[in-house]
């Protein structure tokens, strides 16, 4: 498994991150066993960069049995999802050690900007748990370009965490080049666009109600129509290169220089073996131009 340095002055990471959200039930609920099986079997293709955070679900715990005497082959991230007070913040990192099985994290990250408290006390209380030893790095998700700029001018942050794909390339525009100007890592989230880039599922497709995509905009018809049409011409790309949507999505991604590694969700162990396969495909210059083409103008608002 290829790695990546993640921000001027963090660690190498697996260019592949196993994104913990599926095996914690948000897109449907997966037995315990299915989970860890799942889990070992992206640590043992290489990818043993795992995400996860306080608001998965079920996802902490499951991890936590998980890496019960496996706790030193990973890289492991989790988010402080609810607010940024002090209190909260202290029962978070507590909560996430006691399910994760650990006493460190090694990257913690703020799920999402929280203006009820000052960036500038967050960071502080930030670095009191990385002095503390219970947490190594620092990372954020989900801000936009100039919440990285203030964040960054009272600590170090070595990750950030947009929502970043081929039909949602608007971080392109701001915030990975301020990353990339900050020294921040990027390990985008939602790379395959919720599968929809997978070419797995089609308009009129049905998903089940404890799955987050039942009901979700972005797949009823006035959108996902268009989006299949850009979608299948990546499918036939991808095939003629000989792979298919899931890597090219993949691979899209990681072919920008800003980021570090691809977050990417799986709910089987094979599932996973794939993504890490996925990550040893590496797109050219002309790939890159002839993707373009396809994508034109064509972007989803969220997605």
């Amino acid at each position: 498994m290829q790695t990546r340095r993640l921000g001027k002055d963090g660690p190498d990471v697996s260019v592949i991150c196993l994104g913990a959200w599926p095996i914690g039930g948000g897109m449907g609920v997966i037995p315990d066993d299915q989970a860890i099986a799942t889990i070992h079997a992206s640590i043992d293709a290489g990818a043993n960069f795992i995400d996860t955070a306080e608001g998965y679900q079920t996802s902490e715990g499951v991890l936590g049995k998980a890496l019960r005497g496996r706790r030193d082959e990973v890289f492991l991230a989790t988010k402080l999802t609810g607010d940024h007070s002090l209190e909260h913040m202290m029962q978070a990192i507590e909560n996430s050690l006691s399910s994760l099985g650990t006493d460190y994290i090694d990257l913690y990250q703020l799920h999402g900007p929280h203006p009820s408290t000052p960036i500038e006390e967050t960071m502080v209380n930030l670095e009191k748990l990385r002095d503390d030893g219970k947490i190594r790095y620092i990372g954020v998700s989900n801000f936009s370009s100039e919440q990285h700029r203030e964040a960054a001018q009272y600590g170090v942050i070595n990750a950030s965490q947009p929502r970043y794909n081929m039909l949602y390339r608007k971080p392109e525009e701001e915030i990975l080049p301020a990353c990339l100007e900050l020294g921040i890592g990027v390990i985008p989230h939602s790379a395959l666009a919720k599968a929809m880039l997978t070419g797995k599922y089609r308009p009129g497709h049905v998903f089940p109600t404890d799955d987050e995509r039942f009901n979700k905009p972005e797949f009823e018809n006035d959108v996902f129509i268009p989006a299949m049409l850009v979608v299948e011409k990546l499918l036939e790309w991808a095939g003629d290169h000989g792979h298919e949507g899931a890597q090219l999505a993949i691979a899209w991604t990681l072919a920008n220089p800003a980021v570090t590694s691809c977050i990417v969700g799986a709910k089987t162990p094979e599932q996973a073996i794939y993504n890490a396969a996925a990550g040893e495909w590496s797109l050219d210059e002309n790939d890159m131009s002839e993707i373009a083409e396809i994508l034109g103008d064509f972007q989803l608002t969220r997605f």
